[in-house]
């Protein structure tokens, strides 16, 4: 004669319980995913006259891969190029404007990467994913602005690099030692990498680093993007801020301005 085990009410009631908890937990990690991809995808945008007028400029030839952006002196380019990484959420061509200076009268090939996920931290492509689109440049540096340059000097220890630059940014790791040539250029109104976060990282770089701090630029007056949140108010006007940063380069790269 068989028996069957007694039903047991208090068993299948704490069951079905982790099922519905298992559930609800998965739910809303999906809430977050999909949320976190919604943030990440909504970038401040660049400012479109500003945009045109780099891509109208008959001194440098654009282009835009899937990327990155290359920029290209059309006249007198050097072996120099700079791979440049955008900070975070901030629209790649939001920073042609400001650098299409740079690129004209330093001779220099100016590569903007397009972040994954318009985040630099998770963009772990080699170097080479950029530089490949300028085969003729040999003497690399690798900068960017706000979290694109703490990547940056990730990068400039784990790649073949001349240097490193810093537009409204700073080091999180230890440059000090690697003989890097390195230039910070900062903002007097800066309200997220302040002048006091500026100052409190210089130790990472190495002691002969240059430094240069813009009066009365902010965070957002090193690209064209608009109003950013948590950012001081700038008072040097887009075109000023524009020809500081193309002194400050061509002086750190010792090319005569035009």
């Amino acid at each position: 004669m068989s028996t069957t085990a007694p039903h047991s009410p208090g068993r299948s009631s704490r069951g079905g319980r982790a099922v519905r908890v298992i559930l609800a937990v998965l739910v809303v990690l999906a809430l977050i995913v999909v949320g976190f991809l919604v943030w990440a995808k909504t970038v401040m945008q660049g400012e479109r006259p500003a945009s045109l007028e780099a891509w109208t400029d008959d001194r440098v030839s654009i282009e835009s891969f899937d990327d990155s952006i290359v920029m290209t002196p059309v006249d007198d380019a050097s072996d120099r190029g700079l791979v440049f990484i955008p900070g975070a959420r901030v629209d790649p061509y939001a920073y042609m404007a400001k650098l299409v200076d740079a690129v004209a009268e330093t001779g220099t090939t100016v590569v903007i990467t397009k972040p994954i996920l318009n985040l630099a931290f998770f963009d772990q492509r080699p170097l080479a994913t950029f530089t490949g689109h300028a085969p003729e440049v040999s003497d690399w540096y690798v900068g960017g602005h706000s979290l694109g340059g703490v990547r940056a000097c990730m990068m400039a220890t784990e790649e073949d690099v001349a240097g490193v630059v810093f537009f409204g940014s700073y080091c999180a790791n230890d440059l000090s030692g690697s003989g890097l040539a390195a230039l910070s250029i900062s903002g007097s109104e800066d309200g997220l990498s302040t002048p006091g976060k500026i100052d409190g990282a210089a130790h990472l770089l190495p002691e002969d680093a240059t430094f240069v701090e813009i009066e009365g630029a902010n965070h957002a007056s090193f690209g064209d993007y608009g109003v950013q949140p948590g950012d001081g108010v700038a008072t040097a006007p887009d075109h000023e801020v524009r020809d500081e940063m193309t002194r400050a380069l061509a002086e750190f790269w010792d090319a005569p301005e035009e």
